[in-house]
């Protein structure tokens, strides 16, 4: 009998860090697809966008290095990691990445977004895992879950 779950953290770091991450399955599905995918993680999970130019972005390669060496703590969190190179997005998605989030296409930005769907940290340079899970600890809702029993 195997066990799924050592299974899937596995296979979300190997996407972390193999960077064969949404981004570009966004970009060739529907129009738009961003745009539906992002609500859909309203009240489930907590996501982390790493916004580049493209997959050559130096800030973009040490970030993603960075959280790949804590995909326990991402997992614990309920952090959703997803990239978005801008030179592989339709224009729908494009618009909205820089309409409703702000986010230019020149530049890295990390956007971390709340469960309630609201950006709660944005950076142009990358930041530590330490430093990016003491944002998430201190929200209130985040204080709630750890205090649940597991």
């Amino acid at each position: 009998m195997y066990c799924l779950i050592p299974l899937t953290r596995w296979m979300a770091l190997l996407l972390l860090i193999s960077g064969l991450v949404v981004s570009s399955a966004l970009a060739q599905a529907s129009e738009g697809a961003f745009a539906t995918w992002l609500p859909k993680q309203r009240w489930q999970k907590r996501v982390v966008l790493l916004c580049a130019p493209n997959s050559a972005s130096s800030e973009l390669k040490a970030q993603r290095h960075q959280l790949a060496a804590a995909p326990a703590e991402l997992q614990e969190r309920d952090i959703v990691v997803r990239e978005v190179l801008f030179d592989q997005l339709s224009n729908p998605d494009r618009q909205y990445i820089m309409q409703k989030l702000g986010v230019k296409p020149a530049a890295f930005t990390l956007l971390l977004i709340g469960k309630d769907g609201g950006v709660k940290r944005r950076e142009t340079a990358p930041i530590s895992p330490t430093s990016l899970f003491g944002t998430i600890d201190t929200m209130p809702m985040r204080r709630q879950e750890a205090r649940r029993p597991k």
